[in-house]
């Protein structure tokens, strides 16, 4: 049966749950209040839904039900309640109705913002439930954050989100990514931001948490996720939480000897700065939204996007997707999470991009805001070279070739572009001098001559072309990966 439009509102979906006698189970939360299952309560029909409600706010008391986690708003937190309540809705009530009712948890743990007002309001939610009678239990688990800046507001926002978590759990699951998109029904990414969420249980076994995470990107909810060596999906502000952080933006298709070897050299220079040194680091791959669907000639290529992640996990990369094109709106984004040195390498051709004004005709300070806000609490760009070559045959066709150009020349392969060399145009000349006189842009040192063979584009279009020599231009695992898994358009093993 077609679903009312009616029912999307928030109190007719907690209603629609309440008279569903099949569905029974517990509220647990901590930090802002009973704002969920009060919404549950005024929706009406309360009873045939809550088996319980509990907020333990003091923290004896909170230890004393679920045991200590290292912090009270924390992943580890909301799963010890999860794993108590669900435990005690079992003991107590299976013998009883568990033939006849699929039971859940919900729980939250969070932090509103304090009288003060300086505080971070951002919490952990999930629902535990089954999907059938005496199911295995499956788990649906996210991270939000609150932007509404009066701390009543923020407690209605979660309200909000927290039914629409557990009316998608129930009616939901069978599409996860209209689940994902439901997630802000009524509220809005103004309101609440969705940065991480997780599937687990029979119910999700063909689910891919990455593409879920994804989701969060491509419809606006968050815009950045973060997935591990391994692939499991990372919650940023607990990996990037008060470190020096080192980033490469690329494509990666497929990650090349020069993307590594870009990352390799810039770090080594950028832990030897006195900033950095003594402070943790992080160093991070990221692929912007933009790049992600222009592969897919503005369609997201799943298949394509899992790849990528998977190749930079085969190397040990942690991987960043963002919804961030410009640099300086990346850094600001970092800061939200650290005050430590920020740095970013970039090959030649995306550093003429940085310097490309149409990129910041939007802002009302052009170019110049943009650098403001970019190179803002200790930011530095480390350039690494690029043939002139390759650089010239990068250009798009018909535009005019840098001065000086020596394409066709004998030694043309052999001539690099640095940071030091490289044409800028005249009227944003001083710009630039300023920013390397100055250290915000640094040349990288002590590359591989080698890894600058091939262009961007290149390893992929030997690969489709069936040219084996593609295998020379990628890490040894990579090429292994590729030819075992029949990525991006080789030919799948016999």
């Amino acid at each position: 049966m077609t679903e009312q439009k009616e029912l999307l509102t928030t109190n007719r979906k907690a209603l629609t749950i309440n008279l569903d006698e099949a569905k029974y189970g517990t509220f647990a939360e901590i930090g802002a209040g009973q704002e969920v299952a009060r919404v549950f309560f005024q929706a009406g029909g309360a009873a045939g839904t809550v088996a319980k409600t509990i907020s333990a706010y003091d923290m004896t008391f909170s230890d004393a039900i679920y045991g200590k986690a290292p912090r009270y708003v924390s992943r580890e937190r909301l799963t010890l309640m999860l794993d108590h309540e669900y435990a005690l809705l079992q003991e107590r009530l299976a013998g009883q109705r568990g033939n006849r009712t699929t039971f859940f948890v919900f729980a939250d743990t969070v932090a509103t913002s304090g009288f003060k007002g300086n505080n971070e309001a951002h919490g952990w939610m999930g629902i535990r439930f089954q999907a059938t009678p005496g199911g295995e239990p499956n788990d649906i688990i996210l991270h939000v954050r609150m932007w509404d800046k009066e701390s009543v507001a923020q407690q209605a926002a979660l309200g909000i989100a927290g039914t629409n978590l557990i009316y998608g759990a129930f009616y939901y699951r069978d599409d996860p990514r209209r689940l994902v998109e439901s997630l802000v029904d009524h509220a809005g990414a103004a309101r609440l931001e969705v940065d991480m969420i997780t599937f687990r249980g029979p119910a999700f076994q063909q689910i891919d948490n990455r593409l879920m995470s994804l989701y969060l990107v491509r419809h606006g909810l968050t815009n950045a996720v973060m997935f591990g060596p391994r692939g499991e999906v990372l919650q940023p502000s607990e990996v990037l939480h008060k470190k020096a952080v080192l980033v490469e933006r690329g494509s990666f298709r497929p990650v090349t000897h020069a993307n590594v070897d870009m990352l390799t050299c810039a770090t080594a220079q950028f832990v030897q700065e006195p900033a950095v040194q003594g402070r943790e680091v992080i160093a991070l791959m990221e692929i912007t939204m933009n790049n992600l669907l222009a592969a897919g000639a503005g369609n997201l290529d799943a298949a394509d996007f899992l790849s990528r992640v998977d190749l930079l996990g085969e190397l040990g990369f942690t991987t960043l997707i963002s919804n961030y094109p410009e640099y300086y709106r990346l850094t600001s984004y970092f800061r939200r999470y650290t005050r430590e040195m920020i740095g970013m390498t970039l090959g030649i051709n995306n550093l003429l991009e940085v310097f490309n004004e149409k990129h910041y005709e939007h802002l009302e300070g052009g170019i110049l805001e943009s650098f403001g806000r970019m190179f803002r609490h200790a930011v530095k760009l480390y350039v690494y070279p690029m043939r002139q070559e390759a650089l010239e045959r990068l250009l798009a066709p018909g535009a005019a070739l840098p001065p000086g150009s020596v394409a066709g020349h004998a030694f043309a392969g052999e001539v690099l572009i640095t940071a030091r060399n490289v044409h800028i145009a005249p009227h944003l000349r001083h710009l630039y001098d300023h920013l390397l006189e100055n250290h915000y842009l640094e040349s990288v040192h002590g590359f591989d001559r080698a890894a600058l063979r091939a262009l961007p584009g290149d390893v992929l279009d030997r690969i489709r072309r069936g040219d084996s020599s593609w295998e020379n231009l990628v890490p040894p695992t990579v090429a292994t990966a590729i030819k075992r898994r029949g990525l991006f358009g080789h030919p799948p093993p016999a």
